[in-house]
């Protein structure tokens, strides 16, 4: 059984500050704007960029099509390891 959920693909607006003092209150004016479900901040790494997007997505066809190695334990990896 596949317990995988998928969602709708949404409109995004990606913002830049170089100072991060107003964020609080940008956050609250976004969310006055009629039609925004959301806002989350990201900082520094943990953006996922368009390109980093498109390599999830290519990772995740690749162990769907059984194009991966899969080690379900740190043992099974060790012994993957150890074979190399």
């Amino acid at each position: 059984m596949d317990t995988r959920t998928y969602t709708p693909q949404t409109n995004q607006v990606i913002v830049t500050l170089e100072d991060g003092a107003a964020l609080s209150e940008i956050k609250k004016a976004l969310l006055l704007i009629r039609g925004v479900a959301a806002v989350r901040v990201a900082h520094g790494d943990n953006i996922v960029t368009p390109a980093l997007r498109t390599k999830i997505r290519k990772a995740r066809k690749e162990s769907a099509d059984g194009e991966t190695i899969v080690c379900s334990t740190p043992e099974e990896m060790q012994q993957y390891f150890d074979s190399l």
